[in-house]
């Protein structure tokens, strides 16, 4: 790994912020321990192969996904990101805190077989049940959190895509136009296979497209989007106290993983305008 490549990563890592950083990925449990390996290699590098894709190499073995295929990636700036993760392990190697090589693995094994149109549609799914437009009508402080702090994020969404989500206290929450839904499928379509891949895994995370659409659009930061996604968890704690380690624990992970997701959508764009966003100074 070569010095220029590390420097490369950490501009890509500056634009998502610190919550990427390895030092917020937490050691896991003993429950993790089959999901760690003894590091069985000294050098990481990337090579470009055939039909200009990157590929990962440790010392001299090419990696290759679950799967079997060999792991290959779009560009160069995501196999600096990849081959950074794998550089970072120490004598032990944890997986779990992998993101971007999972996300990897799950795009070139796709291992439920489904195709653009099935993300999508798996994607909206959750602005039906989306985080920011279920409300509570009790108690009035935390109705008064949500209006504060999602109210403005869901009208910049609107806006935004100059559509209507709206949200309820309803257990049926808010009935979302179809043309929303199209104009958010529309929109969509013009994310390349690996992007939805990222885009869908930041949506579970965070339980809503708002709030990812709004990350991945830079109108939010991943604290901001994390922060958000837990409102009602974070009053809770306020009003009846938690466990420090489990919610710093709890809190640390989701951030990466969601910081990994939205890095994963960025640099996975086709657009070479987001490329070169990413790689400047």
């Amino acid at each position: 790994m070569t010095t220029t490549m590390l420097r490369r990563l950490s501009r890509l890592h500056g634009r998502l912020g610190s919550v990427f950083s390895p030092v917020h990925m937490c050691a896991r449990s003993q429950s993790s321990a089959t999901a760690e390996r003894k590091r069985f290699y000294q050098d990481v590098s990337i090579s470009q192969g055939e039909g200009g894709l990157y590929e990962i190499n440790l010392d001299r073995r090419k990696l290759k996904t679950p799967g079997g295929k060999l792991f290959t990636v779009p560009n160069e700036a995501l196999a600096i990101a990849v081959a950074t993760e794998w550089d970072a392990q120490r004598d032990t190697l944890k997986f779990y805190t992998m993101h971007l090589s999972t996300l990897c693995n799950t795009a070139l094994d796709n291992p439920t077989q489904r195709d653009k149109d099935q993300m999508i549609t798996a994607a909206l799914k959750f602005l039906e049940t989306d985080t920011v437009c279920y409300r509570v009508d009790e108690p009035s402080a935390l109705v008064e959190l949500q209006k504060n702090e999602w109210d403005p994020v869901l009208h910049w969404m609107e806006k935004r895509y100059d559509v209507k989500i709206g949200s309820s206290s309803s257990i049926l929450g808010p009935e979302i136009p179809k043309a929303t839904k199209d104009t958010f499928r529309q929109h969509l379509t013009s994310y390349n296979f690996w992007s939805l891949t990222g885009l869908e895994y930041v949506i579970t995370q965070l339980k809503s497209v708002v709030l990812s659409m709004g990350m991945i659009d830079r109108h939010l930061t991943v604290e901001q989007a994390v922060l958000l996604s837990r409102l009602e968890e974070e009053y809770q704690i306020g009003f009846w106290g938690n466990v420090e380690w489990a919610h710093d624990y709890d809190m640390y992970e989701l951030r990466a993983r969601t910081a990994a997701g939205a890095l994963f959508v960025h640099l996975a764009s086709e657009s070479s305008t987001v490329k070169r966003k990413l790689m400047q100074d």
